[in-house]
This record gives structure tokens, sequence and C-alpha cells, in this order.
């Protein structure tokens, strides 16, 4: 560029001087080139500012040398030489009414560059166009080294973050900052106030601190800080701003803050990326923060349809004049009769600030084998939640309406566009309900006071019925009894472990007998012992297999080509996991075959957390729309039966454990989604460094002369961990102080000499939605009394309890003398295993 100059920049006219006075005086940087840069920058740093206040960082002088920085200044009202065209927003803070730029076009970008604004910060939060503030959609750790510590202890404590983050759901971003450190951002939905982000961060920070208190530290002190890595969690305070990925630095070199792969991160050599390197990796295509799920720009009005087709002086409905406006807590959901010129129903549930809608002419299915048309319609006003009455003759839908059913509801997915599966949790109504409901003559409402499972599912096809879904009653229903008492759980939990199995009885499978084994008779997987190396008896042979983080499952060829999967506690598992059936072509018919269900992550790696979201899901819609994002693999360990040298299957459970490895190497094929995995030899050492170099769970040592004993825990297979996981029974929840339908934690026992024992409480882990969603979940199995007898009072006191069914399993350090589990994280629920099998691991 020339030393001035008008010129357009984006369309825009911009007045330009001084572009050769020298901003970096280290590298030579000019005004010019910082405009360049950001105008070549701005496809990819418009859509993490675009809504949000800027503040600018100025050096008009430029940022002077190592030796003698020059200070820069922060900016927050907009210029008053701003060109008209600079878009701009005014929001009051508590103390002052600050007007700010927003950063939307390249233009603007360049406008900055011009005033020698080389810093860009930005809030975690966005504005409408009337200035009002939505909730944050996204949760940044600002990670500062103190002295004596780098970038390499930075980028240690960014994958501690990121193991806790992804343990909540939230996919991390790393981010080096341009200056010293590394920042994290996790996507959030909207849904989580600033406040409540804070406290998630704020406990994040915390509970690294605890676990790695060498490494880490949660407080600004500077006494603290030496040789550790600050976790500023404070970044996500409503009224503090960050610097916006891709801005530049006011640093003696122009670095930028600059979104890196996880992959760099773990290099040893990662550094600082200046302006030039930031654009090659740009124009190369590499952006970790495209696929983010960042929202680029502000919002369109999602009532402009609605607003467009009523006219408020003619309707009683109401008309809100203002943009829509997401809103906290719970979700609300109603279902309006309407009797318009064709009766229907309306399902409305609340999504982004309005009432995503659907008209039904049939009415909502009370039965699983109906599936009713669905129409979607325009977005309503959450307003029109409470709306009753009638529409005049003339207006758009003319007719009456009345509230058929409301009440909150729990989204266990939604795809926009293709599926939504929800549970409406109905209030106490006086509705009407329909003549033909179960709720039309008690005020229940139309749903009859009872939880019920619906899927909403798109059904595709011509372009003229893009509006048309299918609303559907799912088989699996919440549990509808709400009564107290603990069905027999607690004495069900002092039976001997591994002793009943609902998928084969131990005794059948050990016998050893010559009939195969055939899909009713399958037997219980055998289970391992919980170890160390000093676990190992030397003067036995041993083989090393890798440790996977999934589901056990059995599985069984028939002689038609058919797989069947079964869990460590007998549920067929088949549906949820389509992928596997290409086991009939890699293993002979009548086989039976011992291995893991897994999902890998980012790196590669099995992923307990991942493989949630493939758990439970209940419909072929629904497991066919996750398969693609998220599919599994089988990982076969083991062969229960194989085919003899006679081609008629043989039963191997008596069968030394060398020799069914051998069976299952030479007979099962490898697979795009079953696997074969090698065994490591007897060298455990050597195991565990392949193990953690593959960032596996750890090793299972097996004796090669064991048996294979069904449904038994033993110690000829012995586990041996590089962290130590527990599974827990989930015995009541804490609800936060400030909201008392959120869940705070989650109390947790293990029956230890016939009974049920406090193990501790777990609040780490849990993803935000969880929240929200595990009380719910919870609520048919509510009891009055704790289940166990030895919980202290002040944890007692605000508890809500539960009867003792469900199990989870969590990551800690360890218990404490006392039985009390030391920095429990969660990591998902345990749907295969039940209460009574729940021991502690050695």
């Amino acid at each position: 560029m020339p030393a001035a100059a008008t010129t357009a920049v984006a369309g825009r006219s911009l007045r330009l001087t001084n572009l050769d006075k020298v901003l970096y005086p280290a590298t030579g940087t000019t005004k010019g080139d910082v405009i360049d840069y950001y105008v070549a920058i701005a496809p990819a740093l418009i859509g993490l500012a675009a809504g949000r206040p800027v503040t600018r960082k100025r050096w008009v002088e430029g940022v002077g040398t190592a030796a003698e920085p020059a200070p820069g200044f922060f900016r927050k009202d907009l210029e008053p030489d701003a060109p008209v065209w600079v878009p701009r927003v005014t929001y009051r803070h508590k103390e002052r009414t600050n007007t700010y730029p927003l950063a939307t076009e390249a233009a603007v970008l360049a406008w900055f560059g011009q005033l020698a604004a080389l810093e860009l910060h930005v809030p975690q939060w966005r504005v409408d166009t009337g200035g009002r503030r939505s909730n944050p959609d996204r949760l940044v750790l600002d990670l500062d080294p103190g002295p004596g510590a780098g970038l390499a202890e930075c980028a240690e404590v960014a994958r501690l973050c990121r193991e806790v983050l992804e343990g909540m759901g939230l996919t991390a971003v790393p981010v080096t900052s341009g200056s010293t450190g590394i920042h994290l951002y996790a996507g959030l939905d909207g849904s989580t106030t600033s406040e409540q982000a804070s406290a998630v961060a704020k406990e994040l920070a915390r509970a690294i601190e605890a676990d790695r208190p060498d490494l880490a530290v949660s407080t600004m002190r500077k006494e603290l800080r030496g040789g550790k890595v600050l976790i500023d969690w404070s970044q996500n305070n409503a009224a503090k701003t960050t610097i916006c990925p891709y801005s530049l630095r006011g640093r003696p070199r122009p670095t930028v803050a600059a979104p890196r792969t996880w992959e760099e991160i773990d290099d040893p050599r990662l550094a600082q990326l200046q302006y030039r390197q930031v654009l090659e990796r740009v124009a190369a295509g590499i952006d970790p923060m495209s696929p983010f799920g960042l929202r680029s720009s502000v919002d369109d009005d999602r009532l402009a349809t609605y607003r467009s087709m009523r006219d408020p002086a003619r309707t009683p409905e109401p008309v809100p004049a203002d943009p829509p406006q997401l809103r906290t807590g719970e979700k609300i959901f109603v279902i309006q009769e309407h009797h318009a010129s064709r009766p229907h129903w309306d399902v409305r549930l609340e999504r982004d600030g309005v009432l995503a809608s659907w008209a039904v002419p049939k009415g909502p299915p009370l039965e699983t084998r109906s599936n009713r048309l669905a129409v979607r319609v325009e977005d309503h006003p959450l307003s029109y939640a409470t709306f009753s009455g009638t529409i005049p003759t003339g207006e758009y839908g003319a007719g009456t309406v009345q509230i058929w059913d409301s009440g909150t509801y729990t989204a266990e997915k939604w795809r926009e566009g293709e599926e939504v599966i929800v549970v409406l949790h109905p209030a106490a109504s006086d509705s009407p309900g329909s003549p033909d409901s179960p709720g039309s003559s008690d005020g229940t409402g139309g749903l009859g006071g009872l939880d019920r499972r619906y899927a909403l599912i798109h059904t595709g096809g011509k372009p003229e019925d893009e509006q048309n879904w299918l609303l559907h009653l799912m088989k699996e229903q919440p549990e509808r009894t709400r009564a107290g008492g603990d069905d027999g759980a607690a004495q069900r939990l002092m039976r001997e472990a591994g002793t009943a199995s609902s998928v084969g009885s131990p005794q059948a499978d050990t016998t050893g007998s010559a009939h195969p084994l055939t899909r009713s008779t399958l037997p219980a997987p055998m289970l391992a012992t919980a170890g160390s190396a000093a676990d190992l008896d030397r003067e036995a042979g041993w083989r090393m297999e890798m440790k996977w983080d999934g589901v056990r499952a059995i599985a069984f060829t028939s002689a038609s080509g058919e797989v069947t999967l079964l869990s460590r506690n007998g549920t067929d598992l088949t549906p949820a996991y389509p992928e596997l059936a290409e086991l009939a072509d890699l293993a002979p018919p009548r086989s039976v075959l011992d291995g893991e269900i897994v999902a890998l992550n980012g790196h590669g790696a099995p992923d307990f957390g991942v493989l949630q979201r493939r758990m439970n899901l209940s419909t072929p819609a629904r497991v066919e729309a996750e398969r693609e994002r998220t599919p599994v693999h089988f990982m076969v360990f083991d062969a229960l039966q194989l085919r003899a040298a006679d081609g008629e299957p043989r039963r191997l459970l008596r069968a030394p454990y060398a020799e069914r490895r051998a069976e299952l190497e030479a007979q099962v094929g490898e697979g795009e989604f079953v696997h074969v995995p090698p065994v490591h030899g007897d060298d455990l050492e050597a195991a565990m460094r392949t193990s953690r170099g593959l960032r596996l769970e750890g090793v299972l040592a097996k004796r090669d002369d064991s048996h294979y004993t069904s449904g038994r825990r033993t110690r000829d297979w012995i586990k041996i961990k590089h962290e130590r996981h527990q599974e827990v029974v989930v015995i009541g929840w804490r609800p936060r102080a400030e909201n008392a339908v959120e869940l705070a934690s989650l109390l947790l026992a293990v029956p230890e000499d016939g009974r049920l024992r406090y193990a501790g409480r777990v609040g780490t882990g849990l993803r935000q939605a969880d929240r929200a969603d595990i009380p719910r979940a919870l609520h048919s199995l509510e009891r009055k009394t704790p289940p166990a007898g030895d919980i202290p009072a002040a944890i007692a006191r605000d508890a809500r309890w539960v009867r003792p069914t469900r199990v989870g399993e969590v990551r800690h350090a360890g218990p404490t003398r006392a039985g009390v589990l030391r920095q429990p994280v969660w990591r998902g629920w345990r749907p295969e295993v039940s209460a009574e099998e729940v021991r502690w691991e050695a």
C-alpha cells in the first residue's frame, strides 16, 4: 500500500494514512502491514467477534522495543470520527453506558488497523441490535505461566483442562495467546449465565489445582505462582474481555492469538506464532476454530415471519415488537388445541428464545404404535405459551385456541431440521385435554400427568414436503411410578457380586459341556480384578492386552449370518450398533466372541465419554443419525466358541487362554469396525508405555493357562490402569444453592460388607446439560430416607435421596481411610452394570 490513500476496502471507502509508519520496530512491520493482515484474516476472525462489543487497545506510536516497550491504551467508546458505516451498539454497564463498534466486516477491521488498534478484546457474550446481552456462547480459560514456568507447562495444564472439559461434554480449542500463555475455548449452548459459566470454570480450576498443586494454581496471588500456571477462570465474568482469536498482540514482535491443533500443543517445540505464519496457516486451510460451532453474526429475528402474518390491532395473540431473548432455567413446552378451519394440535417447544412449533392434525399420539404427521410452522414468541382465546375471522389461524397441556421438557437430542427427542414433564393443570386422553377428567392435562418421551423426525423427501415431520411416542418411556420406597434395592445390593447374570449362568457356562453355545445360552463375560504389577505371579506365564475404555459385549454370529450383541447384564445391544453387523463376514457362523465396544475421540483413542452419545438410543433413526457422527468399533479379545476342524462349532471355555487367542487370531478377520488387537507379550512395563502412547486406559494382564470363568471376577485377569476408576451407586443428589432444580453434585455409595457405604460426592466432569437433566431423570426414583447410613450431616442436610439402582463411573485420586473418594470426576453412566455388581476396585 502507498503511504496514504483513500481506498475501497470490501466495498467501503476508507481514508488510510501513514501506512509506512513502523508499529513493530523489531520486525519493521508497518501500519500498512497491519491493515493488510486484518483484511486478509477477516474471514476467520469476524465469525469469532461478530455481535460482541469490541474494546480496542491502541499503540499510536508503535509498540516500542523489548528493552523499552511503549504503553498502549484501551478504548471502549467509539471514536467520534468513526465512519458512519461502522456498526455500533450502545451497552449499559452497571455504572456507565458505552457505545462500542462491532466487527462485522473486513472494512471495520481495516479501520481498526488505521487507528493502530492492534489488540481487539471481546467478551464471551454477544448483544442484539438493541444492546441487550445474551448468555455467553463460550467458556474460556486463560492459562498464564508464572515465573519459572513457560509454554510447555501451559500445554500440560491445557491437556488436563481439556480432559475435564470433554468429560463435561465440551469440545476444547486451544489458542496460543500471542503473549506468554494459552487460552482454551469451549462452546456453550446459550442456556448458561455468565455467573454459572464462571462458577463452572472456577470449580474446574480448583479441581486441577487440587490434583496437580505442583503445576497449577487457581488464585492470582503472586507468591503462589512461581513455577506454576495460573488457570484464570475469571475471564468468564460478564464484565471481562479476552483477546479475540486471530487478533494481533502489542508485543515486541507481531504475534497473534492463534488457534492451534492439539497435535501442535503436544509438540515440545510449541511457540507463539507471528502474523505471517498465521496467514499461511489459514490460507492452507488450517483453522481449528472453524468447526467450533460459534455463531458468526447477530442472530436473525426468528419472530419476523410470525409478525408478518399477524396484525396486533386485530388479533388477541401476543405480537411482541422486540427480537426474541434467550431465557435461563428449565425449558417450557405447551400443546394447544386449535379449532381453526382445520382442527389440529400445536406442539411448541422453547428453543433459542422462541417456541419452535409443529401443527399436528391428529394430536400427539398416546400409543407407541402411532406416528402422527407434524407440520413445522413459524416460530412463536414465548408469551404464546399462556395464550388461549379466539382469533377473529379473517385473521391468520382464525378459530379458538385452548391449552391442552403444558409444563417443562428435557431435550435428549436436537438436530436442527433432522430429529428432536424430548421428554415432556407436564405440570399439574386444569387443561381439559382431549375426550379420549387419560387426562381429560382429572385435571392433569392431555398427557395424563405422566412424563412422555417423544421423537420428532423430519421425513425428508420432496422439496414441497420440507415442513413435514413425524411425531412418535417412543417405546422406551420414563418410569411412571412416583411413590417412595427402595423396592428392595438395598437388600439386593447385599448379594454376592458376580453370582447371577441375566446373560447366562456361570455354573452352566463353565462345565465344559460339549453342547455348542447358542444365542439363548450365551455366557456372561469373565471379569478382571484391579491390581498392580505386584499382583502378577512371575512363576506363571502372562500376556498383556490393552485395556479398552468402552462397553463390554458378548457377540454371537448365527448360521444365517445375523449378529447378536449382549451387554454385561444381558441387554440386547444389537440394534444400537448396526455397523458391527460386519462381524458376520469376519467370523465363522455360530462363533461366540468377547470384546469391547468403543468410540474414538479426536486423537483416535477410545473414549467412554464419546461412547455415551451412542448409548441408550431407542430408534433406528436416532441410531443412524448419531452413527454418522460417532461410529463405534468392536475390539475382539477372546473367543468362547469357534469352528473346529470338522467345521462344527467348538466351545473354548475350558481351553487355556493361549489356545483361545491363537484360535481367535486364526479364524477372525479384521474389518472396518471390527478389530482383533494384538497381544503385547509378557513385558508389563513395555505394555504400559505402549498404552500411554496410545492414550488408552491401561493394560489387562491374562494368565496363559487360565480358563474362561463366565460371570466371575478372578485374579487370572488383572487390570492395571494409568488412573483410578470406580463404579459407584448413585444414592442422591444435592441442588445448587442458587437454583433448587439444578444439580450441584451426585452422592455416591459402594456396597461393602453387605450394606451401602457412602463414598463421597462428585460435581466435576458433569456437563452443564447434565445439571438439569439428571435431577429430572432421577425424579421417579425419589425416596425420603438415605440409602446409606454414614453420610455427613452437612452433606445430608439438603440432599435429595433416590433408590440405589443406577450405576455410574468416576475417575478419582484414591479413597481416604474413611472410604470417601478423593477428587472424583464424573465419567458417565454405566447402564450395563447393575447396582448389585458394584464393588471397590483394589
